[in-house]
Parts: C-alpha cells; structure tokens; sequence
C-alpha cells in the first residue's frame, strides 16, 4: 500500500474527509478513560463482526442481517468495560433533543451501538465513561468534531503488553488511517487495548508489547503464556483486553456486505496484533457505509484490512507516556506509518 501512495495510485486523506459522519472525542485524563463517537444524522448503513471471546457491547444485534434496522445513528466506542456502557443513554439523548433518530410515531428513536474496552486498571477505576461524556462527545461531534490519533477519547487509557503485568505493558491510543482510490474512500479508526504486541504488518517488527527489565526490548507474548502455563496447559489469565474499531467507506454496501467487510477488516487485526482474538478479548469491528460510490467488496475489504493495520499502528506510534507506561516513541518507535 506505501508503494502505491508513493506511485500515486492511492492517497492518504485524513479520517475526517469522510461525507456524512462526525466524529467528537471526550476524556477524563486523570482518571484515564474516555469515549469517541461517530454520528451519522442521516443516518448509516453498518454491519459488525466480533471475534473476541468477551466483548462489553451494547445493541449489538441492530447490526444482525436479519434484523430490521437498516441504519443506525450512532456509533460509540468507549472506555469503561460493562461499566461505561450507560454513556450511550447521553448520545441518545442528545440525537432525541436535535430530532435526529427513527420516527416511530411523533417519537424519534436514536439507534446507537457501543462497544467498550477494559480500562479499568489505569488511572481511576472508579471512573468510567457515563451519560453525561457520552452527551459531551455527541455535541461535540455534532457542533465541534475534535478528533486526534494518541491519548483522545477511547484511547485515553489504552494499553498493550499485559501479558507479564501492568508493570511490563507500555501506553497506547487510538489511531486512525485512511486513503482514497479515485472516487472510492476507505479508512479506519482503531482503539489499541491488545493484551499482546504490536508489529509492523510491512516487516513483522514488534514496535510496543511487553517490555523486558531493561526497557530496551521486548518479550514474547506467546514465550510469556506459555511459560506461565500449568501442568494442563492452561496459561494464566490477565484481565480483560480489547481492540475495537470502526472501519468506514463511501462504497455503497448493505448491512450483510458490511458484516463481511467487517469480518475481512479483522486480517489487519491479526497482522498488527499477536496474539488476537482470544477468549478474554472483546475484538470488534463496525464497518460502516456512508456513500453511494460503487466498489467491489473484495476490493474494499482487501483494503480495509490494509488501512486498519495501519491505525493500529498509529494508535501506538501516536500514544505519548501517561500513568507511568512509556509509549513507543520513548523507545524510539515514533514514525506514523
């Protein structure tokens, strides 16, 4: 893909050039948690694949093929695990105030999903995201979008590299990636809170995941858990870890076209995240319509895996020290990719 932008075939654009959506970020930096919204007034076409084993979710099943709902109004990925599930009910409320949501009667319905990862155990936490960021985060999406790759919004207390404890992890963020192919736009926005290591998916070079004594390398996830394994091989379990996403174009694709791009977009998890998916994770990716350009969906979700890869790296290489973790770029890894 880097040598198609640089031949010119392809064109990096930032995440907000999209038509239709609005994206408005809030955190609590102290207490090290936050939420990122994606708003859609006319509402988006979305579908949704989960592949982790312990997802904290919210509305989930709008975005089933079978389903009635043809479009949902908002996306919400936030902090918080199960917690913080409630800051939805402030993006509904705000929609419901500006009439924006499914008519049913003279009442207006938002329909909003949200999928949160486990921040619990940076900064405060007791702190979570609740009705009133949720609110926040919808107006400013809607009056002032704010989004920024690093320590913004979901990606406030993100962290990867928990597999030897919180004390060998390293700081992460979200991060965000996109292009433009002719007319056709793809990109992603990546919240990276992976229990293991991030790597270059051009080289495989681990660039954030479980740093050793010295801070000047790293080790292995998958040595760690199995060193840690017991006489039945069932490796110890550290807490809850997430990866959630949205993956977003102006092709014009339909709720069960989105559940598969979705599903495709999960090959740039497994390039940039070792390892993935596991059964305390809660892995999920929203991959959303916003256009009417005609694509190829094997295209567009053999490029979605591309642009998300590539978020997740910059959710790590965009991420700055907090809480005591280091990021990446302290330990020299500070070119966006």
């Amino acid at each position: 893909m880097q040598e198609h932008i640089r031949q010119g075939l392809m064109k990096e654009i930032p995440i907000t050039a999209f038509p239709g959506i609005r994206i408005g970020q809030v955190e609590n930096a102290e207490a090290g948690t936050g939420c990122t919204v994606f708003l859609c007034p006319e509402g988006m076409r979305a579908g949704l694949d989960v592949r982790g084993g312990g997802p904290a979710s919210r509305d989930s099943q709008l975005l089933n093929p079978l389903m009635a709902a043809e479009r949902v109004h908002g996306i919400l990925l936030g902090g918080g695990s199960a917690y913080g599930l409630g800051a939805s009910d402030g993006v509904m409320r705000y929609l419901e105030e500006k009439r924006i949501g499914l008519a049913v009667g003279d009442m207006i319905v938002p329909l909003v999903c949200q999928s949160d990862i486990f921040d619990l155990t940076v900064g405060d936490g007791n702190v979570r995201p609740d009705p009133a960021m949720g609110y926040e985060a919808a107006r400013q999406a809607m009056e002032a979008p704010n989004y920024r790759d690093g320590n913004f919004g979901a990606g406030c207390g993100a962290t990867v590299g928990k597999t030897a404890g919180m004390e060998h992890c390293m700081k992460s963020g979200i991060g965000s990636f996109a292009i433009r192919l002719g007319d056709l736009m793809i990109g992603a926005v990546a919240v990276v809170n992976a229990l293991g290591e991030i790597r270059d998916p051009d080289n495989g070079v681990r660039i954030a995941g479980v740093r050793n004594g010295e801070n000047s390398g790293f080790l292995s996830t998958l040595d760690l858990m199995a060193e840690s394994a017991e006489g039945n091989g069932e490796p110890g379990r550290p807490a809850e870890n997430t990866t959630i996403s949205v993956l977003m174009t102006n092709g014009r694709f339909e709720k069960a076209a989105l559940c598969k791009l979705a599903g495709m977009a999960h090959d740039g998890y497994a390039r940039a995240i070792r390892p993935v998916h596991l059964s305390m994770d809660g892995d999920s990716i929203y991959a959303v319509s916003l256009g009417i350009v005609p694509a190829d969906m094997d295209l567009v979700g053999a490029l979605g895996a591309e642009v998300m890869s590539r978020a997740i790296v910059r959710g790590v290489t965009s991420a700055e020290r907090a809480y005591g973790y280091p990021a990446a770029r302290d330990l020299g890894f500070s070119k966006i990719v």
